[in-house]
């Protein structure tokens, strides 16, 4: 299949969770691929800095936090806990490791050509890499995200005083206080870490209400419970500075609506408002390519941009800033430029939010729902569960959650599924399945679910739309 006019048939550039996907799907089709990465290490954000090493802290957090606070002892365990944060970050960093090592060896075995260095366009078909210059017949964008800087706000992660999320995996000690701005899912994720490990965690958000985009009763009770777990929150409230004295950081605060200005200080500050697309220093205005008001790259349903033979996928294009996201249209990307029929349905991305317990949905939110119905209220129908009813989460001590289902009212055909579990992250899956499969609440109340698991509320939560749940 390969022209042999270009170098290669496929160059994509970056090698996060879309840009690596994308490639080995591509040479797995029999296209002649090259991926070009700046990084050291392949995987992207993700891999080193994002996903990965965040979830290995959060795990690793979870088991002191479970010795410390009393939850082993309720179960007859009885220790007390050290914590050797050195040796933490040591399994943080081997986890990365070894699956950037694994990305590595992916594409050795696909065939797969690294292009080590950053790229930026000459034309539609070459690209500078470095000091090395190569063609291809398709080129697909995939360099992902950057974290969002706050105005006003220097950080230097080197300092540990003010991070961002990169900063904020790398600290050297546990703060005595640390302050989140931005109540998002990556900011409360890494307070979460540091708030187990023995720091007074305080989330100051802008907007009314936590984790912006999901559901309303979810945004709601995951508060309470990260309230009842130590995190205090400052909400309706923006930060308008923060200076650095010594080892001390003094933010001032005032409301968003307006008001009296107040001060905190602390000794670690996360700044986590959001991320952006690396859109810049590509080189795209020497192709005729835009990008949006928000920077991102418009593309059609094929992932097509308005530059023939340029493609682009994951963070720079519209839509969830989600690796898995990213990964399915790097599969659908590499069968569209191999003449296949690739396709995403961004209708139904599961998000997940990676605190304990889990956080999770897929499809409307309640509030979407209902607007979509036209304001009508009466044509949505919901159904739900808690988990302290649910005979597992009872057992393993994890009683925090519910599951809440979301259907037509006329149809009864799924719209929506939220989630809060310890297990709730993998307990969506089955959400978007029956989901992508256009199922009803009644589909899933009538399927069998093993006993005793998690999952089973998800069952209950279906049969409570219908008004019929056993077990409340």
């Amino acid at each position: 299949m390969a022209d042999h006019s270009f170098d290669y048939d496929v160059l994509v550039i970056g090698a996060g969770p879309g840009g690596y996907v994308a490639a080995i799907r591509a040479a797995q089709l029999g296209l002649k691929t090259a991926c070009a990465e700046g990084r050291e290490t392949l995987g992207g954000t993700c891999l080193n800095v994002g996903c990965i090493p965040s979830k290995a802290m959060l795990h690793a957090s979870e088991y002191f936090d479970a010795a410390a606070n009393g939850t082993m002892e309720s179960m007859g365990i009885e220790v007390k806990p050290k914590l050797n944060l050195d040796k933490m970050h040591g399994q943080r960093l081997d986890a990365v490791d070894g699956l950037t090592k694994g990305i590595e060896f992916l594409f050795k075995k696909n065939k797969v050509d690294w292009k080590k260095g950053y790229a930026t366009f000459q034309d539609a078909h070459t690209v500078k890499i470095g000091d090395e210059t190569v063609t291809a017949k398709d080129i697909v964008i995939a360099t992902g995200s950057s974290v969002t800087p706050l105005p006003g706000v220097e950080v230097d992660n080197a300092k540990g005083v003010v991070v961002d999320s990169t900063g904020a995996l790398e600290l050297a000690k546990v703060p005595r206080k640390m302050v989140v701005i931005g109540g998002g899912v990556i900011g409360l994720e890494l307070g979460s870490v540091w708030r187990r490990l023995g720091a007074e965690v305080t989330c100051v958000e802008f907007l009314d209400e936590i984790l912006p985009g999901m559901d309303g009763d979810i945004r709601k009770e995951s508060r309470k419970i990260f309230k009842k777990q130590g995190i205090e929150f400052k909400l309706k409230t923006k930060v308008t500075g923060v200076t650095v004295k010594g080892k001390k950081a003094h933010l001032t605060l005032e409301p968003a609506d307006g008001g009296d200005e107040e001060t905190m200080e602390a000794d670690c500050v996360l700044v986590s408002i959001g991320r952006r697309p690396n859109t810049e220093g590509l080189g795209l205005d020497s192709i005729g390519l835009d990008v949006n008001k928000r920077g991102q790259i418009e593309t059609d349903h094929d992932f097509r941009t308005s530059v023939e033979g340029v493609w682009a996928i994951g963070d720079v294009v519209p839509g969830p800033m989600l690796a898995h996201k990213a990964e399915d249209e790097g599969i659908a990307v590499a069968e569209n430029i191999a003449g296949q029929t690739g396709i995403v349905n961004h209708a139904v991305i599961p998000s997940v939010v990676y605190t304990l317990p889990e956080i999770a949905g897929v499809g409307l939110t309640t509030e979407q729902a209902i607007e979509a119905a036209g304001g009508d209220k009466t044509k949505v129908k919901v159904g739900k569960f808690p988990m302290m009813a649910n005979s597992r989460a009872k057992t393993n001590h994890e009683p925090d959650g519910l599951v809440k289902v979301i259907a037509d009212a006329e149809t009864d055909r799924v719209l929506g599924i939220w989630a809060i579990a310890s297990v709730a992250g993998t307990m969506i899956a089955e959400a978007g399945i029956a989901m992508e499969f256009g199922a009803t609440s009644e589909d899933i109340a009538y399927t069998c679910h093993a006993h005793p698991t998690h999952a089973e509320a998800m069952k209950e939560a279906a049969m409570a739309v219908q008004g019929k749940p056993i077990h409340i």
